[in-house]
């Protein structure tokens, strides 16, 4: 993948969350201290400056109850953000 098409991935999953935290109406800081990330992380990963980890990704998607698919929708149409779908859990 060459750099140009990479940084543009990055963008987009950065927009798909933060566009799915919005919806939830929480801000970086109430993400980042639910998933145990400093408000910086949040800000880098939103903006397309940072990689997020597997691992993170999986913490925000479950924190946002969103299948982790939901932020690569849009991939390829960069204006397009998708409608949230929101996983609901059985009660225990």
């Amino acid at each position: 993948m060459d750099s140009a098409r990479e940084q543009k991935l990055l963008e987009n999953i950065g927009k798909q969350i933060a566009h799915t935290r919005r919806a939830h109406g929480l801000t970086q800081q109430q993400l980042a201290e639910k998933i145990d990330l400093s408000v910086v992380a949040i800000a880098y990963i939103e903006t397309g400056k940072r990689w997020p980890r597997l691992k993170t990704l999986d913490r925000i998607a479950r924190t946002l109850k969103v299948p982790m698919s939901d932020f690569f929708d849009g991939v390829d149409s960069p204006n397009k953000l998708r409608t949230t779908r929101y996983i609901v859990e059985p009660e225990q």
